[in-house]
């Protein structure tokens, strides 16, 4: 990554920021599980394309992927803040029909994120780039990888996910 002039700001960067903020945090969303933190995320994503050189043209790929990875970082060094995913997640669902049933989804969704924090960068980034909705052409290229193999990562990134889980459903 090219880094411009402390004092230079980018011309586009509202554009970009208008066009792309939501897909970004949308991104951090599905790997996170929390709007708060994936909005934390998107600051970070853009602040770093802020100072890049990457083409308008090119920065959605950039921005997925950034988003992606930072995220990521973000479990993967055990910093998340329980208190806000359990705020956001109440605030999404103002009833609550069975508190049980809410304990399960959360631990279900806290056991999926710990597995994909475990997968290969590129596998999980390629994974939750796809589920995120970009088509194989546009996880092509924001991984800078051919259309035909972004199918395959995703494929062994899908077993290696179901491996992780299973793996750690057995140690429970």
């Amino acid at each position: 990554m090219t880094v411009r002039s402390v004092d230079a700001v980018r011309a586009d960067l509202e554009e970009v920021f208008r066009r792309d903020y939501q897909p970004v945090v949308a991104v951090a969303a599905r790997v996170l599980g929390s709007r708060d933190q994936a909005e934390d995320v998107a600051q970070e994503v853009f602040l770093s394309f802020s100072r890049s050189t990457v083409p308008a043209a090119e920065a959605r790929g950039w921005l997925a992927v950034a988003a992606a990875h930072t995220a990521l970082n973000l479990i993967r060094s055990g910093r998340r803040r329980a208190s806000r995913e359990e705020t956001a997640f109440a605030a999404q669902h103002d009833v609550v029909s069975d508190v049980a049933e809410t304990v399960v989804t959360r631990e279900e969704r806290s056991r999926v994120r710990a597995a994909l924090a475990l997968l290969p960068r590129k596998q999980a980034v390629a994974l939750v780039l796809r589920h995120s909705g970009l088509s194989y052409a546009e996880v092509a290229a924001a991984l800078d990888m051919s259309p035909g193999s972004v199918g395959t990562t995703v494929r062994r990134a899908e077993s290696a996910l179901r491996e992780e889980l299973t793996r750690h459903a057995s140690s429970d």
